[in-house]
């Protein structure tokens, strides 16, 4: 299995990670920073003007600066049949 990996940046510090993605969907983003015991879960939500993704881990505000129309595109892109089910 390969887990799709994706870059956040720390507002605070500008510094730029790589986390992993458990979930991706256009209205939320479940990542995980860190590996082991000491790993944090944080979801990510769109921002107001749809620009971005933000959220908070331990204090400390990340952001994941793609919008949510470019997001889509890469679901519907790594799932093509996802988004029109085949009629029965």
């Amino acid at each position: 299995m390969i887990d799709e990996k994706i870059k956040l940046r720390v507002t605070d510090t500008g510094q730029t990670m790589e986390v992993v993605v458990l979930s991706k969907r256009a209205d939320r983003i479940s990542v995980v920073l860190g590996t082991g015991i000491h790993s944090v879960k944080c979801d990510l939500t769109p921002t107001r003007n749809e620009l971005a993704y933000a959220g908070n881990a331990m204090g400390r505000e990340i952001v994941y600066e793609r919008s949510r129309t470019q997001v889509q595109a890469d679901i519907d892109l790594h799932n093509p049949g996802l988004r029109d089910p085949r009629r029965r």
